[in-house]
């Protein structure tokens, strides 16, 4: 069997899971205003090992959400992944935050946009079809009423930033799913089973998180 745990803190939600097998079988998570990663996710980690009542030996990988997203909430996952890869002398995997957002929702057709909030009109985002795969690659822009205008699938919006979108993105072909805002470890067990599997690992020493600074300037409007 396979024990992978899953480290997600690119956003407000520092959580935690635990995964046997590429099934979660305990998640521990919270999303406070102050980001309390750095106070909580030690934390969360003992508890879910006490609980799950394994060792941090008996752990086969450590998989953490790269980015993009906030940059103190990325440092600290990802430094804490990395030591404990270090000590436990197991691999490193890394996954896509957007990624990871969008395997919360299932649907028939349309499209998925997971979005993290950064400032102002500014988010990181990429496309997805039903079936979780990307079309679009993870970027960063600039919202304005043109954003998306080329889609006529129905498009479905998640993440941390929905109600500054409905504001510009407001195509009758556009819907918010208001009740999926942070992406969660959780959803990571399966993508980062998958990884394992094929030996996708990263180099423990040289990683570095996914932080995508730079923002496409939005073009004019016609008039």
């Amino acid at each position: 069997m396979t024990y992978i745990l899953n480290i997600e803190t690119a956003t407000k939600n520092c959580s935690v899971s635990l995964a046997k097998d590429g099934e979660t079988i305990l998640c521990k998570e919270t999303a406070e205003e102050g980001y309390s990663h750095a106070e909580k996710l030690h934390v969360f980690i003992e508890e879910i090992l006490k609980e799950s009542v394994i060792s941090a030996k008996d752990l086969n990988a450590i998989a953490v959400s790269k980015g993009p997203g906030s940059y103190t909430g990325l440092r600290i996952g990802i430094s804490a992944a990395k030591g404990l890869c270090y000590a436990l002398d197991i691999p490193l995997i890394s996954l896509d935050t957007l990624e990871v957002l969008a395997k919360q929702v299932s649907v028939d057709k349309g499209l998925l946009v997971p979005m993290i909030d950064a400032r102002r009109m500014e988010v990181y985002s990429a496309v997805f079809d039903s079936n979780h795969n990307k079309i679009t690659g993870v970027q960063a822009e600039i919202l304005t009423k043109e954003s998306y205008s080329e889609i006529i699938e129905e498009t479905y919006f998640i993440g941390d930033c929905q109600e500054k979108c409905q504001s510009v993105l407001t195509r009758d072909n556009f819907h918010f799913l208001s009740n999926i805002i942070f992406p969660s470890a959780s959803d990571m067990s399966a993508l980062s089973y998958s990884k394992f599997g094929k030996s996708e690992f990263e180099d423990v020493a040289y990683f570095e998180p996914f932080y995508l600074k730079d923002f496409m300037i939005a073009k004019p409007s016609a008039k």
